[in-house]
């Protein structure tokens, strides 16, 4: 998957974005090279929330469009992460109770832009996504958004049952989508609620799950068996505002 024009290669370009204090979400190192530039490159990522990969010299090859990536590329954000704090001052200057999605492995980089857009336009404060095993905020999730990211902060964290957890401890609850769950039309889902989407093939994690109040499912008439990730997220989003709005 590449971030298009956040492609970064090169060992002076990529010390030079993390020192220019760029987001960048995944370092892509040659497997084994321990140099001084590299070693230098390498700290720097693990101040932040880096993902550092050593891979082949062929994956970087395939990788590089430049063919100059002297052992070195990253993946640069298209916009910054906030925090989940950041998140929470959203609703209280609005005085809303905190309305959040929270993500659970969403993989494509449309889904994620259309599931963001979807919550800006549903009035929700912020998301929430994974550090690992799903997509960061590249140049198509901007695109797919419509603009929502200049105005939907997006949060990014290493456990996403923990942060759940700390966001009980604010007063919210949490319902997820699944097929074998209550129909959402059952479910009071008023007040401080995050609404939890899972992965495009395997749906919401286990421990994730185990982590929800509510499990909701959406009423299906066809004959296929699930919606699109960020179709469910919009159906379920906007229950949510049909009872806010009670």
């Amino acid at each position: 998957m590449r971030y298009e024009e956040f492609t970064i290669e090169g060992r002076n370009a990529v010390l030079e974005a993390f020192r220019s204090g760029k987001t960048i979400d995944k370092l892509f190192v040659l497997d084994g090279c321990h140099d001084g530039p590299v070693n230098t490159i390498t700290r720097e990522a693990r101040k932040g929330d880096t993902i550092i990969n050593y891979v082949s010299k062929e994956r970087l090859d395939a990788m590089s469009k430049t063919g100059k990536h002297q052992g070195v590329m990253a993946y640069a954000a298209a916009y910054s992460y906030a925090e989940v704090g950041d998140i929470l001052d959203v609703a209280r200057e609005k005085n809303e109770p905190p309305f959040i999605f929270i993500l659970d492995g969403i993989e494509d980089p449309h889904n994620l832009g259309a599931i963001i857009r979807t919550a800006n336009l549903a009035g929700a404060h912020g998301v929430i996504i994974p550090k690992r095993h799903a997509v960061g905020l590249t140049a198509t999730v901007a695109r797919t958004s419509a603009g929502a990211l200049n105005y939907t902060p997006v949060a990014k964290v290493t456990n996403i049952s923990a942060t759940i957890e700390e966001l009980k401890k604010e007063g919210l609850w949490f319902v997820c989508a699944d097929m074998g769950g209550e129909t959402m039309y059952n479910l009071d889902l008023k007040g401080p609620i995050g609404l939890v989407i899972g992965n495009e093939g395997d749906g919401v994690s286990r421990l994730v799950k185990e982590k929800c109040d509510f499990i909701a499912s959406i009423p299906m008439k066809g004959d296929i068996d699930s919606l699109n990730a960020s179709v469910a997220a919009g159906v379920l989003a906007y229950e949510i505002v049909r009872q806010r709005l009670m």
